[in-house]
């Protein structure tokens, strides 16, 4: 039975939490894997560098990701993704399960970014935001899997997602 993965990507106050959450639960059989929960994980005084702590974060992806593939359950990333797709995915095909991924790079503009961080209180977010957001978009690979976010209900968005069946790589 094939089996899919959705990874939801973008900056902060885009609406990565809302929509995978609203996705995983309108699934039939999903979890949703919440890429900060891991990084979070890192405690104690001594830190790893933000290099080996990103690969630490992407190595327990694959591996929760592949667990949950191989005990019947569809699976949704919520996570930033920078340069990582490639390697995901390829760690995902040597399963040799039936895949398809679906990838989204959520988008908005700025001043709604800078509007819903400030309604969270999160204003310290607001810089590294902005910034991922000009990273993300300007990526020519993700070109493809922008999704505007701007003017969107998240249960639109949601249903749109889901109801994609086509996937990231055919």
């Amino acid at each position: 039975m094939a089996r899919y993965v959705y990874i939801i990507s973008g900056p902060c106050g885009v609406g990565k939490s809302t929509i995978t959450k609203g996705l995983a639960c309108k699934l039939e059989k999903a979890v949703l894997i919440e890429g900060d929960l891991i990084s979070a994980m890192f405690v104690g005084e001594e830190q790893p560098l933000w290099e080996e702590k990103l690969s630490i974060v992407w190595q327990n992806l694959s591996s929760l990701t592949k667990n949950f593939l191989r005990n019947g359950y569809d699976v949704v990333i919520d996570y930033v993704v920078e340069d990582e797709m490639e390697w995901f995915f390829r760690e995902l095909r040597q399963t040799g399960f039936d895949i398809t991924l679906h990838y989204y790079v959520l988008r908005a503009d700025p001043e709604v970014l800078i509007e819903r961080i400030t309604k969270r209180g999160d204003t310290d977010m607001i810089p590294r935001s902005l910034e991922l957001l000009h990273l993300l978009e300007n990526k020519e690979e993700n070109a493809p899997h922008l999704y505007d976010t701007t003017h969107k209900d998240p249960n639109v968005i949601i249903e749109e997602i889901a109801n994609n069946i086509t996937g990231y790589y055919p």
